[in-house]
């Protein structure tokens, strides 16, 4: 059951009419400024449709962390929802080759709500399709990906403010 699967979850507002919240996770420059915070990410691709891919490298000192998500719904400007996964530099999916008995998939969705000229933000993002090892390795990040994604949030009101 869905229910008995740790959830990460996350609620912002967001000084920014929706529009341009949207453009910020959808504008593959503007993302790269703010996903991963501390690191360099580089957008290898951005398909915004359902089924596309947004292939994204996050490079950290000599090391690369690849990642693929995949779009099940884009709805604009209000709701995207993707499979996330780890991949290898050929964008093959694989184990997190850092964490083994991380989810080989998560289920993320991005709502955004508008609300007098600012927008609310709804995040969560849950292990899919994942073993009993996994589902507890991924509860035990909850915190850590909390304050990873509080962080590029941050710096996403600085892009806002830039924008607006």
């Amino acid at each position: 059951m869905m229910s008995d699967l740790p959830v990460l979850s996350l609620e912002r507002v967001f000084d920014a009419p929706r529009e341009l919240v949207w453009r910020a996770w959808t504008d593959p420059e503007l993302l790269a400024r703010w996903y991963g915070p501390g690191v360099e990410t580089v957008i290898h691709g951005f398909d915004l449709a359902t089924e596309g891919a947004w292939k994204n490298e996050m490079r950290i000192g000599d090391n690369s962390d690849y990642q693929m998500m995949v779009f099940k719904e884009v709805t604009p400007p209000e709701r995207l929802v993707w499979h996330h996964f780890s991949t290898d530099a050929d964008w093959n999916v694989i184990s997190n080759p850092m964490m083994p008995d991380w989810p080989r998939v998560l289920l993320t969705t991005v709502e955004l709500q508008a609300q007098d000229g600012k927008t609310n933000l709804r995040f969560s993002q849950v292990p899919h399709e994942s073993s009993q090892a996994e589902i507890a390795c991924f509860e035990s990040m909850i915190d850590g990906m909390s304050g990873g994604w509080g962080k590029g949030f941050e710096v996403m009101d600085e892009i806002l403010a830039e924008l607006g």
